[in-house]
């Protein structure tokens, strides 16, 4: 009788040991059974087209959960590995500054059309618009302090508070308004300006970057006094962010100076000088740490004066009585091949003068 294995004719002639024998090297060892097991795909995947009937059991299903949570393990070790290696060897760099610019400056002397009012301070300033103004560095105001997208609260406090020393220093200060020592200016600047403040103070030229009278309001002490020490003042500031690496304030200031002739007595009639000055000024991140700044630009009106007058070192004020007659500023020529200026002059309001005794 035949086994349940054999076929039904029996063994094969001229086979040795039958068919038995032929796979009896073979050994099917149960890791080789595992490793070859196939999974019957659902009733949904055998639907779709061109799906088989049975699908291979990936890799990753094979390894036990220990081993699955192992390679896991290593896995996030190397990719952390590989962004510490990659910021060490190329670190983030902070967005670079605007490029340092030089100060530019335009002067322009205000020009009356009557004789200059003349008389005691306290009346001149009463009868005047001047009369609205706060007095010395009550009237130069900060903003409400509020954090930029890249720049933080303290940060942008930190430029209003050097944009209001450099106006209070370069505007009220009377070493600096009477010409004898500019250092106080000086120390709030940033060293990318030094060297073209120092050219400023030692040849002052108007040609739009060397002008004295650009970067403070100064007076010649050899002909000008200051009839009351207190200056009326006001003005506003507004900070923008002009990159991620950069601040800018805009100050927009009016100061009303009380002036009479130099080593004149006391009792001499005094006369109002008034001087509009809109600067903007510059701050990167090295110049808020160290408290300085960057003028970028001043554009100055100052009166009353005569349209000839050089305002490149000192500007010079009308006193009481004068009149600014019928002089004329220099022609300018469009065909010379030095430094070009231009011949600015305005007219100064008879309302911004004091009203008549």
């Amino acid at each position: 009788m035949d086994g349940p294995g054999d076929p039904p004719e029996g063994t094969p002639e001229g086979v040795p040991g039958g068919g038995d024998e032929e796979y009896r090297s073979v050994v099917f060892d149960e890791s080789f059974v595992r490793a070859a097991r196939l999974q019957e795909s659902s009733a949904q995947e055998r639907m779709t087209d061109h799906a088989p009937a049975v699908r291979t059991r990936h890799a990753w299903a094979r390894l036990g959960a220990s081993r699955q949570l192992l390679l896991l393990v290593v896995l996030i070790t190397l990719a952390f590995g590989t962004a510490v290696y990659m910021g060490l060897r190329h670190p983030y760099k902070e967005p670079r500054p605007p490029a340092a610019e030089p100060l530019r400056s335009t002067v322009v002397p205000l020009v009356p059309r009557d004789p200059v009012p003349g008389g005691p301070p306290a009346r001149l300033f009463a009868d005047s618009p001047a009369a609205h103004l706060r007095d010395g560095v009550d009237g130069i105001n900060l903003p409400a302090v509020r954090r930029t997208q890249n720049f933080s609260e303290g940060l942008v406090m930190a430029a209003l508070a050097t944009a209001k020393e450099y106006t209070r220093k370069s505007a009220l200060d009377r070493g600096v308004l009477l010409g004898a020592d500019p250092r106080a200016v000086r120390l709030l600047l940033a060293p990318s300006q030094l060297a073209q403040f120092d050219r400023s103070l030692a040849k002052p030229a108007a040609d739009g970057l060397h002008a004295a009278t650009g970067w403070m309001v100064r007076f010649d002490p050899a002909r000008i006094a200051l009839a009351d020490p207190v200056v009326r003042t006001s003005g506003a500031f507004t900070v923008t962010e002009v990159s991620p690496a950069a601040l800018e304030v805009s100050a927009d200031h009016t100061f009303v100076y009380a002036v009479r002739p130099a080593n004149a007595p006391q009792s001499a009639p005094a006369s109002l000088f008034t001087v509009r000055r809109v600067m903007r000024f510059r701050f990167d991140r090295d110049d808020l740490q160290g408290n300085r700044l960057q003028v970028l630009q001043s554009y100055v009106q100052a009166g009353p004066e005569t349209c000839s007058t050089d305002d490149a070192a000192y500007l010079h004020p009308l006193l009481a009585g004068q009149r600014p007659g019928e002089d004329r500023r220099p022609g300018t020529d469009p065909y010379a091949t030095d430094a070009p200026t231009a011949a600015l002059c305005g007219v100064l309001a008879p309302s911004a003068q004091p009203s008549a005794p």
